[in-house]
C-alpha cells in the first residue's frame, strides 16, 4: 500500500514538472517585446498568445519579476478608470491583464501594461493564482 502511495505521488509529481518540496506547478511567462508575444510554460503544458505592449512614447519595463498581486477586475487611475480584468502586476503599476481591444494584439498599443484577449488573461491569471506568486516568473525581454 505505501509503495503504492509513493509511485502516485512520484508520477503526479512528474506529471506537473515540480519538485517534491515545492507542492505545486511552475508557471513562466516569457513576454518578448519585439514579437508582441507571450509564451506561458505551466507544468507541461505551453501556450503562446499575442499581446500588446507600449506604444511610442511609452515603456514595458525589461527584467524578470515575481507577481506582486493580482485583482479580478481592476480600474487605472491613471488611464480614467480603463478596466483591467484579470490584472496580474508584476512591477509597481504594471501589469499583464485583459483588454477588449484585441484588434490591436500583436503590435505595441499600451501605456506600458501587457495586454492579452481577456480569455488568456483569465486563464494566465487563474494559473498564477494555482501555483502561487513564488512559483511564478514573469520575464520580459526584446
Amino acid at each position: 500500500m505505501k509503495k503504492t502511495i509513493l509511485i502516485a505521488i512520484v508520477f503526479v509529481t512528474m506529471l506537473l514538472g515540480t519538485s517534491g518540496q515545492s507542492g505545486a506547478a511552475s508557471l513562466v511567462a516569457n513576454i518578448d517585446v519585439s514579437s508582441q508575444t507571450m509564451t506561458v510554460r505551466y507544468g507541461l503544458s505551453v501556450y503562446r498568445w499575442s499581446v500588446s505592449t507600449a506604444r511610442p512614447g511609452y515603456f514595458t519595463p525589461r527584467g524578470s519579476y515575481k507577481p506582486q498581486r493580482t485583482a479580478r477586475m481592476w480600474y487605472s487611475r491613471k488611464y480614467h478608470m480603463s478596466p483591467m480584468p484579470y490584472s496580474v502586476f508584476f512591477h509597481g503599476g504594471y501589469a499583464i491583464h485583459g483588454t477588449g481591444a484585441v484588434r490591436q494584439l500583436g503590435r505595441p498599443a499600451s501605456h506600458g501594461c501587457v495586454r492579452l484577449h481577456t480569455a488568456n488573461a483569465a486563464a494566465f491569471y487563474a494559473m498564477v493564482r494555482e501555483v502561487g506568486f513564488g512559483n511564478t516568473r514573469i520575464v520580459v525581454t526584446n
